[in-house]
């Protein structure tokens, strides 16, 4: 074993976990960790540990995986899952879990996306590239989500790239399209931003509760 200390969590990698492959095998082993996001970036390991924080995290990820989960359904565009799905892409050689990722039938009848089954417990992961991906930056995320999966999702051949931060008011979130060379910011008109993979307007706002707790709403239109 190999030990790799995440956010002061003692962290055991069997030695052989040594590339993509493995990473994918270990992953399946009864022994990987329940908790955590842990990653095969760039050749090695990359582990955060701590719990997400309920506000500028949780509520941000229920509030988008419910509004686009509605919308996928309702006009039955693909699948679309929140971070407990493994994505592998063998070119950007990454595999790790989003906070969320949308899937159209296109993507897997033309075979961009392939679902994948687990050893014993269905289907558990999927190989190719999503239509879109999410990811909602924490303290310990900050150099994986802007610097790190910023270039490896285009690599991935990922349409749209989703970046919200809400660890300040208000929050940002940006839609970010793939031209010939990167990401590219879509410009925003007011406060709605336009997702050419969904078709829609969408705009993030911050609220509170009769609790004084603070509130996040997608709209759409």
């Amino acid at each position: 074993m190999s030990i790799l200390f995440a956010n002061d969590v003692e962290l055991e990698i069997p030695i052989w976990v040594t590339d993509l492959a493995s990473f994918r095998r270990w992953t399946q082993e009864p022994d990987f960790p329940e908790k955590g996001k842990i990653w095969w970036l760039r050749g090695e390991v990359w582990a955060d540990m701590r719990s997400e924080q309920l506000f500028s995290h949780l509520e941000v990820k229920s509030e988008f995986v419910t509004i686009l989960r509605t919308l996928v359904r309702a006009e039955d565009l693909g699948l679309m899952w929140t971070d407990e799905l493994l994505l592998n892409n063998e070119e950007a050689g990454l595999s790790g879990n989003p906070d969320a990722m949308f899937i159209s039938h296109e993507a897997l009848a033309d075979v961009r996306v392939v679902l994948i089954e687990g050893k014993s417990d269905g289907w558990t992961e999927v190989r190719g590239s999503p239509d879109m991906v999410l990811e909602i930056v924490s303290k310990c995320s900050v150099r994986k989500d802007l610097t790190i999966l910023h270039e490896d999702y285009f690599t991935a051949g990922i349409a749209e790239y989703w970046l919200v931060d809400a660890r300040n008011s208000p929050p940002r979130f940006d839609i970010l399209r793939r031209n010939s060379t990167g990401f590219v910011a879509t410009r925003k008109q007011g406060g709605w931003i336009k997702s050419m993979v969904f078709g829609k307007l969408f705009w993030l706002k911050e609220g509170t509760d009769r609790s004084g707790n603070t509130t996040y709403t997608l709209e759409v239109k």
